[in-house]
């Protein structure tokens, strides 16, 4: 008999415990829960987690670079409960409901410049979906129809919809799904650490970078480029921050080639950084921010693009619609919970708090660099990237064998059994990532740093 054929009017779970017998995990090698599974996480309560099992991890990554205002906050499940019980949903299909004008009015108050419309989606990777076809529509509106093309950077992870795996440049995660949607082209990221020709010029580096995205539009053919897309600080690989210049010398071209400009702030947006929108903290305006995860401190599913006036324009012109939509995008809940997530964002001064302690974070984690097996530090905000070497000296990193005993052989497994939980990430050189709860002070930092350098003392041993 199946667990799904028991008595289902006994206490407890009647299906049990086990976390593979049904349940499919994403991004995870389910063969290699055979014989251990996974870790099962029951509770959060501020910046710590808690398993089935009693014990206690820092969360070192806000569960997926959400959960910026901590867990367990009572008051975003109040507010969720309170709109379940008024309209618990409605689409946004021709329709309106009140939390999603409501909502739509706080991003757009939030948002710079003439970004003014906001799409809602259910989640980052449908964010980034509706950018490209927004304007790929838009072009055509605006008679220009050959412009359809996308370009973004080297190792950037833009989701895994089939459109946004288009745009994302981890090859890695492309190749089983091929072939995806055509037109979408990668130029080179912004990571000094491994662009050592400019040696301690970031100025100049990225002016380099910038103009490597210009050389790919003349290159295409202005004609056919409709997009570029760019995360504020590049997630995969490992924190990539934009040299001097660079965002500056970015709008500079695409205006030049009347290119759209997307700023993908799906984890950057919401305080990470310090500001509601990150592309302020750098002083570009984008025509489109894609955004969601932390929109709602992930208390509840939602994610949006944000339109600049512009781009909106020949969407209001007589019979024309963009028929694109998701069901749940906007979902009265979500929206909801959203709202009053930006509260607290707004009554406890959190994006104050990482823009006055980020300095501390970082030299927290910089005091790691005394460790052989640490080659860089980088990051901004609440969001670190720690870069793992095989040799301090030359950069050389770890061959593949290597990497796969390093991270998913040994740092996975041993850092959530010291205490805590964060990602050991290879989709470039292999990196430890660490985002935490926009809650955490030096207590936390300590802790990370503490925890972070037995383990790596041990990985660099085991090696």
């Amino acid at each position: 008999m199946t667990t799904t054929e028991q008595d289902v009017t006994g206490g407890g779970s009647p299906f049990g415990t086990d976390a593979t017998e049904n349940l499919w995990l994403h991004f995870a090698r389910m063969g290699g829960y055979a014989d251990t599974p996974p870790p099962v996480i029951v509770r959060g309560e501020g910046a710590r987690i808690f398993d089935d099992r009693g014990r206690s991890y820092l969360d070192g990554l806000a569960g997926l670079f959400v959960v910026q205002v901590g867990h367990g906050r009572r008051e975003l499940a109040e507010a969720a409960a309170r709109q379940a019980e008024t309209l618990a949903f409605f689409p946004l299909w021709s329709y309106a409901h009140p939390s999603a004008i409501e909502l739509s009015h706080r991003l757009a108050a939030a948002a710079p410049g003439g970004l003014n419309r906001v799409f809602f989606t259910t989640g980052g990777s449908e964010a980034v979906e509706t950018a490209w076809k927004a304007a790929k529509q838009y072009f055509k509106l605006i008679g220009k129809p050959g412009k359809t093309k996308v370009i973004s950077r080297s190792v950037a992870y833009h989701g895994t919809t089939h459109g946004a795996l288009s745009i994302t440049g981890v090859p890695a995660l492309k190749e089983v799904f091929e072939p995806l949607v055509p037109g979408s082209i990668r130029v080179p990221n912004t990571n000094i650490y491994r662009t050592p020709i400019f040696g301690d010029d970031p100025k100049a580096f990225g002016r380099w970078a910038a103009d490597q995205v210009e050389q790919a539009i003349l290159f295409e053919g202005p004609d056919t480029v409709a997009a570029v897309f760019v995360e504020p600080v590049q997630n995969a690989g490992g924190c990539f921050p934009p040299p001097p210049g660079y965002f500056d010398r970015l709008r500079e071209i695409c205006d030049a080639h009347d290119v759209l400009l997307v700023s993908d702030e799906v984890i950057c947006a919401f305080g990470r950084l310090g500001h509601t929108f990150a592309c302020e903290k750098f002083g570009y305006v984008p025509d489109m921010i894609t955004c969601a995860k932390g929109m709602t401190s992930g208390y509840s599913p939602i994610g949006a693009m944000i339109a600049s006036d512009r781009v909106m324009e020949p969407f209001l012109q007589g019979s024309t619609s963009f028929p694109h939509g998701y069901t749940f995008g906007g979902h009265p809940v979500s929206a909801a919970v959203g709202l009053a997530n930006l509260d607290i964002f707004e009554r406890e001064g959190l994006n104050r708090h990482v823009l006055e302690t980020e300095g501390d974070f970082r030299r927290t984690l910089e005091k790691l660099l005394d460790l052989p097996i640490v080659g860089d530090v980088r990051g901004d905000g609440f969001f670190y990237g720690i870069e793992l070497v095989k040799d301090k000296a030359t950069k050389e990193t770890f061959d593949d064998a290597e990497s796969e005993r390093l991270l998913r052989g040994f740092l996975s497994s041993a850092l959530f059994d010291a205490g805590l939980y964060c990602r050991a990430d290879d989709r470039g050189d292999p990196v430890i990532q660490l985002a935490p709860p926009l809650i955490a002070g030096q207590a936390e930092f300590d802790e990370m740093e503490q925890i972070l350098r037995s383990v790596l003392t041990e990985a660099w041993s085991r090696l």
